[in-house]
């Protein structure tokens, strides 16, 4: 065979040569994905694809004017590419000339979490001073997909304005939870466990219990709005953080999502609860 003979008569140097080059390449072709993923050049790359596939069946066929028609679409299909993909080379050349196109994902990855970070802050914060109750998890490693088939399917992007309205009373899908799964809203009203621990304070509610409960049997973080005071609350890992303001909310929710400090526990539930109960 051709390509075993060339291999077998190629020295190491030059093998090593191409196992390297040809990573390279899927390298560079995952970085070009990881750049138009989320934008309208995906939808538009797909409609390349199509005109390609259509471009051999019409030559297999032997259908020669619709063959003709399709081999000028890719004739002078590169010029229109440039032009409708200005706004991606565009980043990416900025990306390039910057050093920073190989580290775009990193970056992503920060601003994504800034931007969620934001919407819930601005989401709470609105809550909160209304007094308008919401309880939102957060998935992270252990799967909550048996959770959010309990509720009506999203799959939307996380907005302020969004939460807000999700919870607004008397709609329909304010009585349960909302559940995160990549960065993504899966679905509201949704149903949680509720923690079965006797040592929990008798003044927590159906959400706070809801809340500790997912926290026990999973690793979620469940942010908790209180209907009746406005207190801001969160738990991960079986404890809970009470009555924070708004600038304790965002640096515990950083901590326990994002990683860094260890969970301040200065307020946490298990020492309140056991004061309370005596």
């Amino acid at each position: 065979m051709p390509v075993w003979e060339s291999i077998t008569s190629s020295s190491p140097v030059e093998i090593l040569k191409n196992i390297v080059d040809v990573l390279l390449v899927w390298f560079v072709f995952y970085k070009l994905i990881t750049i138009v993923k989320g934008t309208k050049a995906v939808q538009l790359l797909k409609g390349i694809f199509v005109i390609l596939f259509a471009n051999i069946l019409t030559r297999y066929l032997g259908l020669d004017t619709l063959n003709w028609m399709m081999e000028q679409v890719l004739t002078y299909g590169f010029l229109v590419v440039i032009i409708i993909f200005q706004p991606e080379l565009r980043r990416a050349l900025e990306q390039l000339g910057r050093g920073r196109l190989f580290a775009r994902s990193a970056m992503q990855e920060e601003e994504e979490r800034d931007r969620l970070i934001e919407a819930f802050n601005k989401s709470v914060s609105y809550m909160a001073k209304r007094r308008i109750g919401a309880l939102i998890s957060i998935e992270r490693e252990t799967g909550l997909s048996e959770y959010i088939e309990t509720g009506i399917q999203m799959n939307s992007n996380v907005t302020s304005e969004l939460l807000i309205n999700i919870f607004i009373p008397n709609t329909p899908l304010h009585d349960g939870a909302v559940i995160l799964q990549k960065n993504r809203i899966a679905a509201a009203g949704c149903y949680l466990p509720l923690s079965e621990n006797p040592f929990i304070s008798k003044e927590l509610g159906t959400r706070h219990r809801a809340a500790l409960g997912i926290s026990e049997v999973t690793d979620a973080i469940t942010i908790i709005v209180s209907e009746e005071t406005g207190a801001v609350s969160i738990t991960a890992n079986g404890d809970i953080n009470r009555n924070l303001s708004m600038e304790e909310f965002e640096k515990q929710l950083r901590k326990v999502w994002f990683g860094g400090e260890e969970q301040v526990t200065s307020t946490s539930f298990w020492k309140r609860g056991k004061r309370n109960d005596g």
